[in-house]
């Protein structure tokens, strides 16, 4: 697809990594939708990129509803939006269990069929953009319900990939790892082991680039290591969670961990 004169949504554009998303396509040309909660962010970024604002909060199943309708004019989705917050497993409760799947699994899977959907009626090519994690891959301690949500949002995703293919509507996942300066890694402020990279919110932001234009089932935006180590994971998980309890991953308090 070609971003210039497209007209593009953003989940999450309030957050440091949707800002940079929007930044990159408004400068490419596309027309960008930015929607978050807090208006106040939205209003300047909107100034910014000369976007529209859409205020909705994803776990309002009504706001969820009114966005997957105002989604119908666009050429392309970016859902970016997610919640990162676990908390210990004695403080669990089935709120926190809702309000992570609602906002991070639900709210993106009811946009994304909702934009299918249409694109499908209307006869016409899309592409759909999940911002998803390495924790889709990879799970860590103290991060259950972040990688539940990641595990489910990435197999959705390239199911979904597969269920659409020949209808002109694309469907990408865009997996980055630990991202400095912007996101839920930079905001914990967490200490990395030795010699473990990161990533920029340019660097997401241009693997989105590369979702729209190219329609690849998957874009990394990670250091080669961390990406082997998350590989690893998928196949030997009790190797991974040994090699993570030697270097004291546990003691990290970022999802992306």
């Amino acid at each position: 697809m070609q971003i210039r004169g497209s007209r593009i949504l953003i989940t999450g554009a309030s957050g440091g990594l949707g800002a940079a998303i929007a930044r990159e396509l408004a400068r490419r040309g596309a027309e960008v939708v930015l929607t978050a909660r807090r208006r106040e962010l939205l209003d300047a970024l909107a100034a910014e990129t000369g976007g529209e604002v859409i205020v909705a909060d994803l776990a309002d199943r009504d706001d969820l509803d009114r966005l997957i309708d105002d989604a119908e004019g666009c050429d392309a989705v970016v859902l970016n939006a997610g919640v990162g917050a676990d908390v210990a497993v004695e403080d669990e409760s089935a709120d926190h269990v809702d309000s992570m799947i609602e906002v991070n699994l639900r709210a993106p899977i009811q946009m994304a069929i909702g934009f299918a959907q249409h694109k499908q009626a209307e006869n016409r090519k899309g592409q759909i953009v999940f911002v998803g994690s390495l924790s889709g891959l990879a799970a860590t301690p103290n991060t259950r319900m972040y990688n539940a949500t990641k595990f489910g949002l990435r197999g959705f995703a390239h199911a979904l990939r597969q269920d659409l293919d020949g209808t002109g509507v694309g469907v990408t996942l865009v997996s980055p790892g630990f991202i400095r300066d912007a996101g839920m890694f930079a905001e914990g402020d967490v200490a990395l082991p030795p010699g473990v990279r990161t990533k920029t919110p340019q660097d997401v932001a241009s693997g989105v680039v590369k979702a729209v234009e190219s329609n690849p089932a998957e874009v990394f935006v990670s250091p080669i290591e961390l990406r082997l180590g998350a590989t690893l994971a998928t196949v030997a998980p009790g190797l991974s969670a040994a090699i993570q309890k030697r270097i004291g991953v546990a003691e990290l308090k970022s999802p992306d961990a």
